[in-house]
């Protein structure tokens, strides 16, 4: 894997790039209303502006390119089911919150079903030959509080579970919580780790998912694969993305980066 200069470097071109401020220690997750004017909060996405929101392959550190089929991307590890006789409290509906995780993850759901404008974006590369789905979309704010306030659950409910697949094969699942920028209204980091057979030899699935509110708009980030995930870039689609959504939704042309202050921040 590729060595890449300390993560605070990086972060630190990214905060002078962004206007954000993002002290060491200043990632977390939950909500921040501060970080977020309602004027900004209140609009609705049209299509073409969840489109300009979509990060460019340009935004992220490694080499990343943009793909046209990311839409067919579908891991066969996520496939299977969960048994609610290895879960000894609320067995069933802890079954189910797992077995949905599963589920929303196969069909690029994370936070469920758009009820607005919606564009997605698939990169792949990265250091490590990871996949990138990238997704901006409007939903309903009750539903959009409801899907974050489900997956900050998961790290308890899921934390270690397993997986029957439809071959009979057993796989084994975790689920952490990991931190994430202090960026939009509310946000939500996790990893989930599957370990099974693929093709009669063990592997290991490694998906870091980010999602991030502001208002009823959100972004989704699903980052990882068989060689594992590339953590920095998750950190950066969020941080980047969620600029890129403030400054559509303010009405205003999406910024980037500037190469002289990455390349300084990265020798």
């Amino acid at each position: 894997m590729i060595r890449h200069p300390p993560r605070a470097a990086r972060f630190l071109a990214l905060a002078l790039a962004t206007g954000a401020v993002l002290a060491t220690g200043a990632c977390s997750n939950g909500s921040d209303a501060a970080t977020s004017t309602s004027s900004r909060s209140a609009k609705t996405l049209t299509q073409g502006e969840a489109e300009t929101a979509l990060i460019n392959a340009t935004d992220l550190e490694g080499n990343w390119t943009r793909v046209n089929d990311a839409a067919t991307w579908r891991d066969s590890l996520l496939i299977g089911k969960v048994d609610a006789a290895q879960f000894f409290t609320d067995s069933k509906t802890t079954a189910a919150d797992c077995q949905k995780l599963l589920d929303v993850l196969y069909g690029d759901a994370l936070l469920g079903k758009p009820s607005g404008a919606s564009a997605v974006a698939g990169f792949s590369g990265g250091s490590d030959g990871a996949r990138m789905l990238y997704q901006v979309a409007d939903y309903d704010r009750g539903q959009l509080d409801s899907s974050l306030a489900w997956l900050k659950t998961l790290p308890v409910k899921c934390d270690q579970f397993t997986v029957t697949g439809k071959d009979g094969s057993t796989r084994t699942a975790q689920v952490i919580e990991t931190s994430l920028p202090k960026a939009g209204d509310s946000r939500q980091g996790l990893r989930l780790t599957l370990q099974g057979p693929v093709g009669g030899k063990p592997a290991t699935l490694t998906l870091d998912l980010a999602a991030v509110r502001l208002g009823t708009n959100a972004i989704a980030v699903t980052n990882g694969g068989l060689g594992g995930t590339e953590a920095d870039s998750t950190q950066q689609a969020v941080t980047l993305g969620t600029q890129r959504l403030k400054d559509v939704l303010a009405g205003k042309t999406p910024g980037q980066l500037d190469p002289a202050v990455n390349d300084r921040a990265w020798r």
